[in-house]
């Protein structure tokens, strides 16, 4: 009786190893389990903020992060390419890269149709978050498109349409028509709330995901449309912290002031900026918005700009947004996508490295008096199997150098200003090299 129940904890203790170094092996992804189990999950602490820093919960030491936009993880289909891809983050000392967590109708959706989801698709969700959570990564996930890419609110309004709700040709009605508001609300509650496939963990639950991003980049096609879009910030990010008391929530601006702000008009790329029913200030002084967001694209916002008005441009729009964050919102800001497609050169230089240096140097200079500048995305990188998702602003960081030592600098220092590391782990051991 004794061998008998010695031979039962041994094979008890076999599966139990076996399980662990699937879970944990640094070479490969493990294939998801019949059983998930949730207590092998490595360890990670959530993210909170005090005032204007974010905060590890765990311990309260203020965290700044470096980090990346690969909006593709989700569509990409491929287990290899997105463990690679955040293998590769994290090998450059970055701890959040921001990522799409929607794909409403057309082809490969994740949301088949209001209230109709696929759950292929879903498991690769699941898989991307569960690889994250393995890799030490933190993720932004952006939950609709402004554009129409992958769908976005053009989708939503056609599918409102479709069931013969008198909805407007406008796109602005998906920000005030309730009948879209409860899609959008419906799909929001199935995000939040799903149970990861992978590891057996509610999203709800799951430390690796950092922050909820309600949209990705939100404009109006109308002025007079710009207190919806306030209005339907409001509700959604108090809709989501009635299912989510754990993430932070974030709106996903791209930054630009509107006539309302009229002592900012002038950091503004342009007139144009200001007739987008976006207000950085408005939008992000929101109870339920935890931190603000910025874009940053100098080459496409002032394509006609020679590098020293770019770069004029870019600091003032930097220290603009941390001032505000700072002394008006007092939240944290986030520069979520920061992106140039220039690669030409000056004084032996790429242009990108000097636009994202200006980046990465003020939020360093914020980061060192534990200010409201707290990290910075490059948008956005790529592995090489994944070169159809690349656009004009893509780069494999590996094949650039000079980008590539740039990236891992600023994850270095950052992390070097808390010894006690970075996102709750220790230091990089590169970075003492």
């Amino acid at each position: 009786m004794r061998g008998r129940r010695i031979y039962t904890l041994l094979g008890l203790f076999l599966l139990v190893a076996f399980v662990y170094l699937s879970y944990f092996s640094p070479t490969q992804s493990p294939p998801a389990l019949k059983i998930p189990i949730p207590w092998l999950q490595p360890k990670l602490s959530f993210v909170g903020r005090n005032s204007t820093r974010f905060v590890d919960l765990s311990t309260g030491d203020p965290i700044y992060f470096n980090g990346w936009n690969s909006y593709w993880l989700l569509s990409a289909r491929s287990h290899s390419a997105v463990s690679e891809m955040l293998s590769r983050g994290r090998a450059m000392g970055m701890g959040v890269c921001r990522t799409w967590a929607f794909s409403d109708g057309g082809p490969a959706p994740l949301q088949i149709s209001p209230g109709r989801f696929d759950e292929t698709m879903f498991q690769e969700l699941d898989f991307v978050i569960y690889e994250a959570r393995r890799q030490g990564v933190r993720l932004i996930l952006s939950l609709v498109n402004n554009l129409n890419a992958f769908g976005g609110k053009a989708q939503y309004v056609f599918w409102a349409k479709e069931n013969g709700e008198n909805v407007t040709n406008s796109m602005d009605s998906f920000f005030s028509h309730p009948t879209i508001k409860r899609y959008y609300k419906n799909y929001l509650k199935t995000i939040v709330t799903r149970k990861n496939s992978y590891s057996g963990i509610k999203y709800y639950d799951e430390p690796a995901i950092f922050a909820w991003e309600l949209m990705n980049e939100p404009r109006c096609v109308s002025n007079s449309s710009a207190p919806l879009i306030k209005a339907w910030i409001a509700e959604m990010a108090s809709f989501i912290k009635t299912l989510d008391q754990n993430h932070l929530v974030t709106v996903g601006l791209e930054g630009f002031y509107s006539p309302k702000t009229t002592h900012r008009l002038g950091v503004n790329p342009g007139d144009w900026a200001a007739s987008l029913c976006s207000d950085f200030i408005l939008n992000s002084d929101v109870e339920n918005i935890d931190f603000a967001s910025v874009h940053a694209y100098p080459d496409s916002w002032i394509p006609h700009a020679n590098l020293e008005e770019k770069v004029g441009y870019l600091s003032t729009w930097v220290e603009s947004h941390i001032n505000d964050s700072e002394h008006i919102l007092k939240k944290p800001v986030l520069f979520s996508e920061v992106g140039s497609r220039s690669i030409s050169e000056q004084n032996g230089t790429h242009e990108r490295d000097i636009l994202l240096k200006i980046v990465y140097d003020k939020i360093y200079e914020s980061a060192k008096k534990q200010g409201a500048g707290s990290g910075a995305l490059i948008w956005q990188l790529t592995v090489e199997q994944m070169q159809r998702f690349r656009d004009d602003f893509s780069l494999v960081a590996q094949s650039h150098p000079s980008t590539y030592e740039l990236i891992k600098h600023q994850s270095c220092r950052l992390q070097l200003l808390f010894r006690n590391g970075t996102a709750g782990s220790k230091v990089d051991q590169w970075c003492h090299d």
